[in-house]
């Protein structure tokens, strides 16, 4: 009997999409299949204590070793897949579908004279029209009843529909207008047969005309005044369009084909494969793979394709490919895969409609996939030490680099340059450490100067921090003023700053551009001038606080210091180093096009094996510091294009700064308004509006804005800059 807690995926790991879920028992046989709106909260039901649980459950989850889930678009897809999954594997533990009973089909009985629209299972019949499978029964009676409100068809058993015809007086349904009653004659056999073939044309996808139509029929009852017929055709247009939901699990009949998608980053590839076959999905293979070469979206498919289908023959190659990219000679593969074959196959990238769907669900898959991957692979602590060690073997350390701060430049051409520093301890990131900086010793695109100005304005602050707390005395030094080597801390690499609540979990996507600030270091030099949130949250982490109330910050020294670039900028950091005289900090520094690593005063770089941990950790580092700086970057350009000349007026907020625009129209009428038009503008005073007149007439001329698409240049008034 297994403990379901050694195989529980923690609850980061499990997407909180709709999906299907398998567990497997200790010879890979699926021994469960399930459905679910949100992923993590229905597996999480299945890892609570064993006590709480049904017995059956109980033993379903002490027989499993492993589970795996696959994310789909809509809870309609989940039951489509469910259904493909328990035909295919026959699991143990889903008895509800061990009595032989195929899943339900919406049938409609177009061999009788007044057809029938019901649940049908089993085997298949002459002259019946058959849709589905579902699920379950219930979402086929939902619905009918959807669509009786637009196709009245009837859906009565024999004997009550003869019982009508004899008494003269139609069912419930009849009386609600959910049936037609061709059995007491209030339509013609013809009649009631067109109105079950228009339901089975809808049914089929051939919705638009019937909504269009009733649409219609709509704004002319309204027209008509005809208000109470316009309500229920407005009611049928929604209750079709509530019955119109698609599932991209499933295709049209007899179709059979392979859809592979690919999800990569600069080291490694996933692979999803899903095998639709009679229209269903069938099968679902997936792997990831370590990029050894250089190689783009077009060669991993094709590299994909080799590996499906090299050894596969006759109907084991389906009629179509549908792949996210061409191989780089698509014809030569085409007619590979169909000499295999032996007839002919599409190799061609999903457009639209069902299969494009179908393409983004696997590709959803293919991204959980790596994501799940890198996951795994960043938490294990074996292959964090692994990595750790292959790090300081590298680059030559005496001991392993538990804490590696990195630093990364972003302006846009010049303009707006800022640096970011993040912090990685034990190989996890550290948010509540992550620095940025705003580069104010020159002007202009110099990324080595930058470099050198940030590098040497962080550990100036941590000279300064170890002086203040008595840690080392300063000694003379040998020339000038430049602090004597200092001795490492002994201290544990657990840095004393305060709650971050803004910083995102690791491997999330980021916030949007200006809207969650990150820390920001305080001192004058390092100063962000955009305000952060304030957070009285205690941080039991930190370290006591100073008499200001704030805790100390870059107080603790990196092992490794990595900066994002090769040579030149591996030189201006180990130069600021060497000013400030620290010598016990390692530098190196990641260059992006080869994944080279540089060291300093070294002519050639260490190439780390493709598939190392160690470089793999130096890239997210790298990657983390790039994200955190072009995101500051970004705020701090999208702040600036926003400014106007009324941010100088002090004590002019922002709802008193659009009154003035509402009441004038633009800057520039403003400009030329008096004070005591100003003053006119409720809420503005005599003393704020001369406040406002002196900044307008002090500030500088605005710079003309071109229409892109007309080259025209617009003034103010036309939506012009206001800086």
């Amino acid at each position: 009997m297994a403990d379901p807690s050694s195989y529980r995926p923690k609850p980061g790991q499990i997407p909180d999409s709709p999906g299907v879920y398998k567990f497997r028992d200790e010879h890979r046989r699926v021994i469960y299949v399930g459905k679910a709106k949100n992923l993590r909260q229905r597996l999480a039901n299945y890892f609570q204590d064993l006590a709480a649980l049904h017995p059956r459950t109980r033993t379903m989850v002490t027989t499993a070793a492993s589970v795996e889930w696959t994310v789909v678009s809509t809870e309609v897809e989940a039951l489509q897949l469910e259904y493909s999954w328990i035909k295919e594997f026959d699991p143990r533990f889903n008895v509800k579908y061990r009595d032989d009973k195929s899943y339900p089909y919406l049938a409609v009985t177009l061999n009788e004279e007044f057809p029938r629209v019901q649940v049908m299972r089993g085997a298949k019949k002459k002259g019946v029209r058959y849709f589905g499978p579902y699920g379950h029964a219930w979402a086929i009676r939902e619905t009918v009843d959807l669509m009786l409100r637009v196709f009245p068809v009837r859906t009565c058993s024999a004997g009550v529909f003869k019982n009508a015809a004899r008494t003269g007086r139609p069912c419930l349904l009849g009386y609600i207008g959910k049936c037609s009653a061709p059995c007491v004659g209030r339509v013609t056999p013809e009649e009631h047969r067109e109105l079950a073939v228009d339901f089975c044309d809808f049914m089929a996808g051939r919705t638009g005309t019937y909504i269009r139509r009733l649409e219609k029929d709509m704004m002319a009852a309204a027209e008509e005044m005809e208000y109470e017929r316009a309500a229920r055709l407005r009611d049928d247009v929604e209750a079709l369009k509530r019955a119109m939901e698609k599932s991209a699990v499933v295709l049209a009949d007899a179709t059979d084909a392979d859809l592979i998608a690919v999800a990569e980053d600069e080291l490694e590839a996933a692979v999803q494969i899903f095998h639709v076959r009679g229209g269903r999905v069938r099968g679902q293979r997936g792997w990831v793979t370590d990029k050894v070469e250089n190689v783009d979206t077009s060669g991993l498919v094709e590299h994909a394709l080799q590996q499906l289908y090299g050894e596969e023959t006759g109907d084991s190659v389906p009629k179509e490919v549908l792949v996210p990219a061409l191989p780089e000679h698509p014809d030569a593969v085409s007619q590979w895969l169909a000499d295999r074959r032996g007839s002919q196959v599409s190799l061609r990238i999903p457009q639209r409609g069902d299969k494009k769907d179908l393409m983004t669900t696997v590709q959803r898959n293919a991204q959980q996939a790596l994501g799940l991957h890198k996951t795994k692979r960043a938490s294990d602590l074996t292959t964090r030490s692994r990595a750790l060690e292959e790090i300081a073997e590298a680059l030559g350390l005496d001991t392993a680099p538990l804490r590696i701060e990195c630093f990364d430049i972003s302006h846009l051409q010049g303009d707006d340059v800022v640096a970011s520093m993040v912090v990685f301890e034990d190989g996890l990131a550290r948010k509540s450490e992550y620095r940025r900086f705003q580069i104010k010793g020159f002007e202009g695109q110099d990324d080595v100067r930058s470099m050198h100005e940030v590098i040497g304005r962080r550990f100036k602050r941590y000279l300064q921090e170890k002086e203040r707390t008595g840690e080392w005395e300063e000694t003379p030094a040998p020339s000038g003023p430049v602090p004597a080597p200092h001795t490492a801390l002994t201290a544990p690499a657990d840095p004393a700053a305060g709650p971050d609540t803004t910083a995102d979990p690791v491997g999330t996507t980021p916030d949007p551009v200006g809207t969650t600030p990150e820390p920001v270091d305080t001192t004058p030099e390092l100063m962000d001038t955009t305000p952060g949130p304030v957070d009285n949250t205690p941080d039991p982490d930190a370290e006591p606080r100073e008499d200001d109330g704030r805790p100390k910050r870059f107080a603790y020294p990196p092992q490794l210091v990595v900066v994002d670039g090769g040579q030149p900028q591996v030189a201006a950091a180990k130069r600021a180093l060497d000013e400030l005289g620290i010598d016990d900090i390692a530098v190196c520094g990641l260059a992006k096009r080869l994944e080279e690593v540089w060291l300093p005063d070294d002519d050639d770089p260490v190439v780390l094996p493709r598939s190392s941990e160690g470089l793999y950790l130096l890239q997210r580092v790298r990657d983390e510091a790039h994200r955190f700086a072009i995101t500051y970057q970004r705020a701090k350009r999208a702040k600036r294009i926003r400014s106007s000349p009324l941010d100088a007026v002090a004590g002019l907020g922002e709802t008193r700064k659009q009154a003035l625009i509402k009441y004038f129209g633009s800057v520039k009428k403003l400009k030329q308004a008096t004070i005591d038009e100003i003053c006119e503008v409720p809420g503005i005073g005599r003393r704020t509006a001369e406040s406002v007149a002196i900044a307008l007439a002090s500030a500088a001329p605005a710079t003309p804005a071109v229409n892109t698409a007309t080259g025209e240049i617009m003034g103010e008034d036309d939506g012009g800059s206001t800086t």
